[in-house]
């Protein structure tokens, strides 16, 4: 499965047009991750935990997408974009779409 941000794949046609394709996940907070960030506010640093957390958001997200792809007979996923919103306090949903396209 080929995903890329371009709305093309340089050398490739576009054979066949499938539409949307998405993916989400929601995460919350882990009480862990929160006390090692109230840590790293203080004293400064990346908060590794949450760059964990949102990396295997992503991924996750990412995941679902290709799925939905698939099944479609996709072989390439183009123009794709992530977004995250808040769900509720503690909670925070990522979403990863783009166009299931099969490729020449």
């Amino acid at each position: 499965m080929i995903i890329t941000n371009l709305e093309t794949v340089p050398g490739r046609r576009i054979a066949r047009h499938f539409g949307l394709v998405q993916g989400n996940t929601i995460r919350a907070k882990h009480v862990g991750r929160d006390i090692m960030a109230g840590l790293k506010n203080i004293f400064g640093g990346e908060l590794r935990g949450y760059t964990e957390l949102l990396a295997e958001a992503r991924q996750e997200a990412t995941d679902r997408m290709v799925a939905q792809a698939e099944a479609l007979g996709a072989n390439a996923i183009l123009n794709v974009r992530f977004s995250t919103s808040s769900v509720t306090q503690g909670a925070a949903e990522l979403y990863a779409y783009g166009t299931a396209v099969t490729l020449e």
